[in-house]
């Protein structure tokens, strides 16, 4: 079929899956729901458990080759990566606006992290170095040096989520293809145009066939990538829920999990106001609430807790709600009417526990109102669990090393953030706090794409960022060599 001209609020009439770097026009058995009007968007071929068995036969013949792409090839294709996507920016952010829902300034914030993370995928790709290690270390190894390298650990299996459909598949896609691994991603059902963009896109390059595979399918027909030896990787980003079982069913490859969050931020008594309620409604509140570095928990120092409530509430209710595709509106859609509904029945749960709403928590289909709610219970599902929703929990503080218990009081561990201009109270949260990442002066919320990105306890295993998952998508290869003496 061929390549069919679009405006910029446009998608295709339908989407191919690609198999082995080719597109599969196989069938259109999977229909991409406009998340804000509710009406059918496009549709998508679904790759069956046949496809999936052959799109991993293809990636394991395809990775000698791919062990062989010398690493200035590898940059190349990367590099195309990049300029194919500045081209199709509106593109791809109005996708996101249609797939997933989400606000235009946010689908574009996206795009350009897709940019970004492919960018620095390229320069990472022509650093992957070794070490001349000394082994000297007794009389026996007299004359003994080692070295090693790093070589790509094999062909990787990849699911990524909903909520960053763009850029959380480029997260393993970017990395794999600089460490010289084939792969076979699983794209979210509900909002897979994304991937099959950067599919496209990868199919204009010289990776050798069978490199890469980007298959929708349903969940119950994908278990081959989890269970399938011939995957010596599987990186997961979604649920707990799932994140674990996928885990326990993966044999003996290694697993990458980021899983959900229920971030908490502490605003000390020496805090910007102004700034802190600037950012913590970014925060809270950007993209609907749903990501798993989402502000759901806020401390606050008894001190300024009266003056924040009423400048945070007053600020929240001001919040437009609507059309993603304006740029006026900061709150679209939940994913789908079922999950706004959840989120309703926590919020309502909550108040009849004895929580004060504040604002919001309205819902009408898929669009839930900004909510704040106070004095909640402890073990009220929006205080304890993941919301991934438009909802905050304020609650105040009198003691800082009791705040940061109480942010630690959680079987999530991704990210917290503390808002003090006391270095020595930053350093104790560093130290203190079970999270894979503190953010001082600024939310959880906030990621930028190199760094080292993941959580401890129920938030998962093992870290993101370009050069982290390089090293999890390679291994170590020594060799010895001795001198006779």
């Amino acid at each position: 079929m061929p390549k069919q001209e679009l405006s910029k609020h446009e998608l295709a009439k339908a989407y191919p899956y690609y198999l082995a770097n080719k597109a599969v026009y196989a069938n259109e058995d999977l229909e991409v729901i406009n998340k804000y009007t509710q009406q059918l968007a496009t549709k998508v071929a679904m790759a069956d458990a046949a496809v999936i068995d052959k799109a991993i036969e293809y990636a394991e013949k395809a990775q000698s080759a791919m062990n062989k792409l010398p690493p200035y090839k590898r940059q190349a294709i990367l590099e195309h990566c990049v300029e194919g996507f500045k081209k199709r920016f509106n593109e791809l952010a109005h996708s996101l606006c249609i797939e997933a829902g989400k606000p235009i300034k946010d689908a574009k914030g996206e795009v350009t992290r897709l940019i970004d993370t492919f960018k620095i995928a390229a320069e990472e790709s022509v650093r992957i170095n070794g070490e001349v290690t000394n082994l000297e270390i007794a009389e026996r190894a007299k004359g003994y040096t080692g070295m090693y390298k790093r070589v790509p650990i094999g062909p990787c299996s990849f699911i990524s989520p909903f909520n960053f459909p763009l850029n959380l598949a480029a997260h393993k896609i970017a990395p794999a293809i600089a460490a010289g691994c084939s792969f076979v991603l699983k794209p979210a059902s509900r909002t897979p145009i994304g991937a099959l963009i950067i599919g496209e896109i990868l199919a204009e390059t010289d990776l050798p066939e069978g490199a890469f595979s980007i298959l929708p399918c349903s969940r119950d027909g994908a278990d081959l990538f989890t269970t399938d030896e011939r995957f010596k990787l599987l990186s997961f980003t979604g649920s707990p829920d799932v994140g674990w079982k996928l885990k326990a069913n993966a044999g003996k490859k290694p697993v990458v999990l980021e899983l959900g969050g229920n971030a908490a931020c502490v605003v000390d008594e020496d805090a910007d106001l102004e700034d802190a309620i600037e950012r913590i409604i970014f925060g809270a509140y950007y993209q609907s609430g749903q990501s798993c570095i989402s502000v759901q928990r806020i401390l606050i120092h008894e001190s300024i807790y009266d003056e924040f409530k009423s400048r945070y509430v007053e600020k929240v209710k001001a919040l437009v709600h609507g059309d993603p595709s304006s740029e006026d509106t900061f709150i679209g859609p939940m994913i789908s009417e079922g999950e706004a509904k959840r989120l309703e029945k926590w919020i309502d749960n909550a108040v009849k526990a004895g929580a004060n709403s504040l604002c919001g928590g309205k819902r009408d289909g898929a669009m839930l109102t900004a909510c704040i709610l106070e004095n909640v219970p402890k073990n009220c599902e929006v205080n304890a669990e993941e919301a991934f929703g438009p909802v905050s929990v304020i609650s105040k503080f009198s003691d800082y090393d009791e705040a940061l218990k109480r942010v630690n009081d959680s079987q999530f561990g991704l990210q917290a953030g503390i808002f003090t201009r006391d270095i020595y109270k930053a350093h104790k949260a560093w130290d203190e706090l079970h999270v894979g990442g503190v953010v001082i002066g600024d939310v959880p919320s906030w990621r930028v794409d190199n760094m080292p990105y993941g959580g401890v306890k129920e938030s998962g295993l093992g870290r993101e960022g370009i050069r982290y998952a390089i090293e999890d998508m390679t291994e170590i290869r020594l060799m010895v060599l001795r001198t006779p003496q």
